[in-house]
Formats: structure tokens, C-alpha cells, sequence
């Protein structure tokens, strides 16, 4: 027993005798220093007393698409966390392929009564989706809040990273870099997050680079939010002669990485990739990915805060929330190739007035 109020001494920054005075329920201790003792327990993986156990003020849902793309389970620790300081317990929900549907999830989430319910790129974010789904939960008198898409039609906060900041952040890093030829390689057009991105990219490239709508048509490439859809985007694109690629998820880069190595064009010589998410261990692909940081933690935060104002009684306004992104700048991203003999193109059309 010494040694363990040692170790959680020593990791709390607090003496032993403090431990024990917490650890026995002992007054004289002050709550932050009670909270870094409780801390240091949970850090070293020491379960702790019952007595010391947070009573839950209620579950609260959290459903997510998937767990396979890294920044969903992101999201769910930073909310998982908001929510425990608060003294909720979250219920996280996940979308399978063949399995529960977000609408399946939400069903079972509200049978269960949950105080709330967070949605992290749910159908919200899709345009051909019925959005009555949402007005009809809301009329079950269950709080919710809305993550990276938005509608109109939903009465709810909406929390959203700035998508077309995001991509005016990676064309005018590329541009910078000499880059003329950029791809845009994309999810579905259907969902809010990719029409914005779109209207980010047509409007810097029409800024940094005078272009227009249509000769930027051919730049702009459609596919899945995967890995392999990224690969199938990227390899459209550089048949069409572009030197650079932004892609709306990290997955989608390391995609266009790999369809660039198959073309035995060098990233980031003969190829730029910029990534957008930021998720975790992105940092140390190869090459280390040159991507656009989704504000997580401040976003995951948000949305806590207003769900549980919603719960409180007090609902937060109808409206979006939204985070800027930040541009990481790693080791995908180069000058433009002073020669672009290796990479199959049409040119750009000359204007003659």
C-alpha cells in the first residue's frame, strides 16, 4: 500500500499523507487537490474507492457513422469526457454496415432514457434525408445536438467546423507552394460539409488563381470517405494532370498517397496531398501528412455545453456553431514540379478575352 500512495503521490504532485487523507474521505483536502488525487488514480489505473465513485446524473447518447475513420473515435473521448466532468455517463452508438441504422440507434437510446443525444456526422448532414426524423424526437422531449452538417429544418444547435475556410487554408498553402493544377478529391455530394468545401475551393481558386466554375469542373472528384475511395479520387485527378490534391477526410489522402506511389510519382516531389481532420497519428505516416485540423476537442466541448444547457431547461438558439480550422503543415507538401512531363494532363484553357 505504501508503494501505490507513492506512485499516486508522485503522479498527483501531492504528498502521501494528502492521499490518504482523500483516498479515507478525510476533510482539510481542497477539491482541485482532491481532483488531481482522483486523476492520478484513473491515470495509473487504480480503481477507485466506492465512496469516492461519481453518482451519474444520466446517460447521455452519442451516435457516430463508424469507429474505422479515426476522427470519430476522436470525438468520442473528447465528449465521452465532457460528459463524465459533468457527472453524465455517455452511450456511445455506432453505425455498422448491415447493422443498426442511426434511426435504430436513436430508438434504443431514447428506450433506454437518456437525458440527451449527440449526433456526430448523422443524417443531419445529409440533404436527401428526411429531416423529420429529428422534429419527431425533439417532440419525445429529447434534447439533442447536431455535429458537422446543418439544416434549416432542424430546430437545434448545430456544431460545425468552417469547411470553406478549410479548403481557402489548404489552396492557398498550395498556391503559395506554386501549385496551379489543384484537385479536390470528395465524399457524396449530398452532405452540407462537401457542397461546402465545393464553394471553398471554386471561390479560392477563382481568388488565388482566376479560375472559373467550368475549367475547375475537372478538378473536383467525387467518391467514398475511405481509404479506397480516396485512391479511386486521386487517380482521376492525376490522369488529369494535377500536381497538388485536397481531400475532405485524412483517410482520403493516405489514399491519394497510395494511388501516387502506383504511378511512381514521389510525394511530396511530384505530388502534393493535403489531408483534412487531423487525426490521431496522422503525424507519423509516411510522409507525415500535411492536413487541415478539425477543432475536436473545442467542437466536441461545445456541443456538451450546449446539450446540457438543453437539458437544464434553457435551450440553446437555433443556430451553428462554428469552429475555424488550422492549417499543419508536415512532410506531403512541396513546391510545384518544375516539370510535369510524369503527370498524364490536359492544360489549362488559355482565355482570349
Amino acid at each position: 500500500m505504501t508503494a501505490r500512495l507513492s506512485d499516486i503521490a508522485a503522479q498527483a504532485g501531492v504528498s502521501e499523507a494528502t492521499v490518504s487523507r482523500v483516498l479515507n474521505g478525510k476533510p482539510g483536502v481542497s477539491a482541485t487537490t482532491r481532483q488531481l488525487v482522483l486523476a492520478a488514480l484513473d491515470v495509473l489505473g487504480y480503481e477507485r474507492p466506492v465512496r469516492l465513485r461519481q453518482r451519474s446524473a444520466g446517460l447521455v447518447g452519442l451516435i457516430t457513422p463508424e469507429l474505422e475513420n479515426p476522427i470519430f473515435p476522436a470525438f468520442a473521448q473528447v465528449i465521452g469526457q465532457a460528459l463524465t466532468r459533468q457527472g453524465y455517463t455517455p452511450v456511445l452508438a455506432t453505425q455498422t454496415p448491415g447493422g443498426s441504422t442511426e434511426d435504430e440507434l436513436t430508438e434504443m437510446l431514447v428506450e433506454r432514457g437518456v437525458a440527451g443525444i449527440i449526433f456526430v456526422s448523422g443524417l443531419h448532414a445529409d440533404t436527401s434525408a428526411d429531416m423529420e426524423r429529428y422534429a419527431q424526437l425533439r417532440g419525445r422531449g429529447v434534447p439533442f445536438v447536431l455535429i458537422n452538417g446543418f439544416s434549416d429544418r432542424v430546430q437545434a444547435p448545430f456544431v460545425s467546423p468552417d469547411d470553406r475556410a478549410a479548403v481557402d487554408l489548404a489552396v492557398t498553402h498550395l498556391t503559395a507552394l506554386g501549385h496551379q493544377r489543384i484537385g479536390l478529391a470528395l465524399g457524396p455530394e449530398r452532405f452540407v460539409p462537401v457542397q461546402r468545401k465545393i464553394e471553398g475551393f471554386v471561390r479560392s481558386m477563382r481568388d488565388r488563381l482566376d479560375m472559373s466554375p467550368a475549367e475547375l469542373g475537372p478538378l473536383i472528384q467525387h467518391s467514398l470517405f475511405t481509404l479506397e475511395g480516396g485512391q479511386a479520387a486521386a487517380t482521376a485527378l492525376i490522369d488529369r494532370g494535377v500536381t497538388a490534391i485536397v481531400c475532405a477526410s485524412d483517410m482520403m489522402a493516405l489514399g491519394a498517397i497510395r494511388a501516387a506511389r502506383q504511378r511512381r510519382l514521389d510525394v511530396p516531389n511530384e505530388m502534393s496531398v493535403v489531408g483534412f481532420d487531423d487525426s490521431p497519428l496522422i503525424a507519423f505516416t509516411d510522409p507525415p501528412l500535411t492536413t487541415i485540423r478539425q477543432p475536436v476537442t473545442a467542437m466536441g466541448q461545445a456541443a456538451v455545453r450546449a446539450l446540457l444547457e438543453e437539458i437544464g431547461g434553457t435551450p440553446a438558439p437555433h443556430s451553428e456553431f462554428v469552429f475555424h480550422p488550422e492549417l499543419v503543415v508536415r512532410g506531403s507538401t512541396a513546391s510545384a514540379p518544375k516539370s510535369a512531363s510524369r503527370v498524364a494532363g490536359i492544360p489549362r484553357p488559355v482565355r482570349t478575352s
